[in-house]
């Protein structure tokens, strides 16, 4: 008897740690328009099972700090300086403009990311010259230096006093754990073959009047994407604005392994041909998310015909594509089965 209640109690703990493994990862996009995807569409929130939540590539579809769909940001990521990402512009309201041209209002001198940020006691998870940079924007909306994070190596605790640095290099790692969980969400920097230079209208007075006359401009290099493995075992490629690179195959495939892609589109980095080759050939995730389509994809929420966007999708083979719609929140297990929200 004692040994079929001991049987019994260690299925029911496999069944418990089962459970909590098999929890879902969270994706709920940040746009413009609510249920479209549109244009400028970029901002993304993951929200791991342990809670921990990242804002990835804030952009020009957010309200800046007090934009209530926000809640809480323990983490920042920025792939690129680019004003679309990091933020030059920002909207006024939910709905403001067309879904191809949505009507925005100047960010600067700040830019959405040091807002949110500083909001939200966020940690900046990014390349080192970008983080510093923001930093600095930080202080200056704050009125007090920003740190850095304290670290347990390369950990850090999801919830911090004041927003704070956690630089990466190219390849580096940081870890965002919540407060008694066992595991933490990874997040690793990779390559990505494309462009950094900071929006003119979030340098400093001097600073704009020293590159303007020859036409030049400061850049924050190197570009990155991003592999991020969550605590139930989903690795997600947020792909940045790129090309087409052999990195996708020998060390975001080969090392990372990521079973879903957030796919960034956009002609003057790579055709729908291309980030199609990227997913069937190269990468071979479990599923796909479009963003960054520069267009308006949908109307109603449903794909319009001849989009980049769908030329995009008619080419992925195999597996799902998902669209970016802003304010749907999708989950996905840790196989990159999408379990909810519009599968």
């Amino acid at each position: 008897m004692k040994a079929i209640k001991f049987a019994l109690g260690v299925l029911s703990l496999s069944v418990v740690c089962a459970s909590v493994w098999a929890q879902n990862v969270k994706i709920t996009p940040l746009g413009s328009h609510p249920g479209e995807l549109c244009d400028r569409d970029r901002a993304t929130i993951f929200e791991d099972p342990t809670g921990v939540r990242i804002l990835y590539d804030a952009g020009q579809t957010v309200m800046g700090g007090n934009d209530p769909r926000l809640g809480t940001v323990h983490a920042v990521l920025l792939s690129h300086a680019h004003g679309d990402h990091m933020g030059d512009r920002k909207i006024a309201a939910l709905n403001m403009g067309a879904c191809d041209k949505p009507e925005t209002i100047s960010a600067a001198p700040h830019s959405t990311t040091a807002e949110i940020a500083a909001a939200k006691n966020s940690a900046l998870v990014m390349i080192a010259s970008t983080s510093a940079f923001l930093a600095k924007k930080v202080e200056n909306i704050r009125g007090k230096p920003t740190g850095a994070c304290a670290m347990d190596g390369i950990t850090i605790a999801a919830v911090q006093a004041a927003p704070c640095v956690a630089s990466l290099h190219m390849g580096g790692t940081r870890i965002i754990k919540a407060a008694g969980a066992e595991r933490g969400v990874e997040i690793t920097s990779v390559f990505a073959s494309h462009d950094s230079r900071v929006s003119r209208d979030l340098l400093t007075e001097a600073q704009q009047k020293s590159v303007a006359p020859d036409n030049l401009n400061v850049s924050l290099d190197p570009p990155t994407g991003y592999v991020v493995k969550f605590t139930n075992g989903l690795r997600v490629y947020m792909s940045g604005d790129t090309g087409v690179h052999s990195e996708m195959q020998t060390i975001i495939r080969g090392l990372h392994k990521p079973n879903l892609v957030l796919m960034n589109l956009g002609l003057a980095a790579t055709l729908p041909e291309a980030a199609a080759f990227a997913i069937n050939e190269l990468v071979r995730p479990n599923a796909v998310i479009v963003s960054h389509v520069n267009e308006a994809a949908t109307s109603g929420g449903v794909l319009r015909p001849n989009t980049y966007t769908k030329a995009f999708i008619d080419q992925v083979k195999g597996r799902p594509v998902f669209l970016a719609i802003s304010g749907r929140i999708l989950e996905f297990d840790g196989s990159a089965t999408c379990m909810a929200g519009g599968c």
